[in-house]
């Protein structure tokens, strides 16, 4: 019996493989498509959109259409930190003092490109403390790998020069709060204002030509609306997208919530509803500024509420996930593959333990946790319908968002 690249023995999956030589065939026509016709490049991906939604309505009843296939890689080059954010555990007891060499990364990066990776994204802990990260970057650029650097964004007035130089031309920011209230998260004085230095050198500097994203921390603390506020006039006044991440409850690197009361409990349904409301109106009203889409942003009290109970299949056959101690996982939670220390990733990668963890994955047979969850819905045909719109406000007064003041 012969083996596939996906690693399952062909006789069993016929059915499999044909629909995914379709999938793929029409996947690689969309993308040839958005590379030869720039003018149409957003209803192309619209397209290839609608692929992956074809894909995974078919696996529901047709396993073998997922397989691995690896298009972005997420690394984090350090678990060293300069901050102490609560709830993180890099630079405290998450692979301590780890981080990977500059020949490790360029090794990596080889065999990622070889393997089909179009994305890469470099973090942490925090990567610029790493010193060999505009070779890094460069080495990335070089390979032809759309790349960029995920950073806490307090070192960008030293660091951001050499990024430049080296090719890098998208960061995305890590973003807890405005002023006081990011102090108190990250647990040091005065890194807010380090925040707006580094941003404003760097956009007085290279202006348009760096793309800044604010990655939007959605906890109880943030989830209100005059946060909210603060953080949408700090991304216009820096001309920044405005992007959400939602607090972890099954991170390995993350805590479960508790410290610093984090995490959400249905008390807090009033606070989420009015948050996602005005995310919701921002995003129909500032197109351009929030990418992500509207089924995403009116899906996050779900996602915060409920956690694992929510039901969405998985996409992370799409990633990789290599931790500062070369720990390779399909994604940032669970499915170890290997270690690039022990082996080369290359030899990791479309194996039958890849297969397998491709398939249980989208099964959701892990800790189940919330990311990539926009992808996830708008492959996901019952969730693209319910989180369409938002439901009707409850009746009753209004319920003010959760404010620490």
């Amino acid at each position: 019996m012969t083996v596939d690249r996906s690693g399952a023995p062909n006789s069993s999956l016929p059915t499999g493989n044909t629909v995914r030589r379709v999938v793929d065939h029409l996947r690689s026509a969309a993308r040839t498509g958005a590379a030869a016709m720039p003018a149409v490049k957003h209803r192309l991906r619209q397209a290839e959109q609608g692929l992956g939604l074809l894909e995974h309505s078919l696996a529901q009843v047709v396993p073998g259409v997922i397989r691995p296939r690896p298009r972005r890689l997420t690394v984090a080059v350090t678990a060293h930190c300069n901050l102490r954010c609560t709830g993180c555990r890099y630079g405290r007891d998450f692979m301590p003092g780890q981080q990977l060499s500059l020949a490790e990364m360029r090794q990596i990066l080889d065999d990622a490109k070889d393997s089909g990776v179009e994305l890469v994204r470099l973090y942490g802990g925090e990567p610029l403390l790493h010193r060999d990260l505009p070779e890094m970057v460069r080495h990335s650029v070089s390979l032809g790998l759309a790349t960029y650097v995920t950073t806490n964004g307090t070192l960008l007035r030293q660091k951001i020069d050499a990024l430049f130089e080296a090719g890098l031309r998208n960061i995305t920011i890590g973003f807890y709060g405005t002023g006081a209230e990011y102090d108190r998260y990250v647990n040091r004085q005065d890194r807010f204002a380090k925040l707006e230095e580094g941003l404003r050198y760097a956009r007085e500097r290279y202006g348009s030509a760096l793309s800044l994203q604010l990655n939007y921390l959605v906890m109880r603390p943030t989830c209100n609306l005059t946060s909210l506020r603060k953080a949408w006039e700090f991304a216009e006044r820096f001309d920044m997208s405005f992007h959400t991440d939602l607090v972890h409850y099954s991170l390995p690197y993350f805590t479960d919530g508790t410290e610093g009361g984090l995490n959400f409990s249905p008390d807090d349904a009033g606070a989420l509803e009015a948050f996602t409301r005005e995310l919701s109106r921002l995003k129909q009203e500032h197109p351009g500024r929030v990418r992500e889409s509207l089924a995403s942003i009116h899906s996050i009290p779900d996602w915060l509420l409920k956690g694992p109970d929510m039901r969405v299949p998985c996409d992370v056959k799409n990633l990789l996930w290599i931790g500062a101690d070369g720990t390779v996982q399909l994604c940032y939670v669970t499915f170890k593959l290997g270690n690039i220390r022990e082996r080369r990733l290359r030899d990791m990668l479309f194996t039958a333990e890849h297969a397998a963890a491709a398939r249980d994955a989208f099964k959701l047979k892990c800790p189940n946790c919330h990311c990539e969850r926009d992808g996830r819905i708008q492959k996901h045909l019952a969730s693209r319908l319910h989180y369409a719109s938002l439901p009707a406000p409850a009746p009753g007064p209004a319920v003010p968002a959760y404010s620490e003041a």
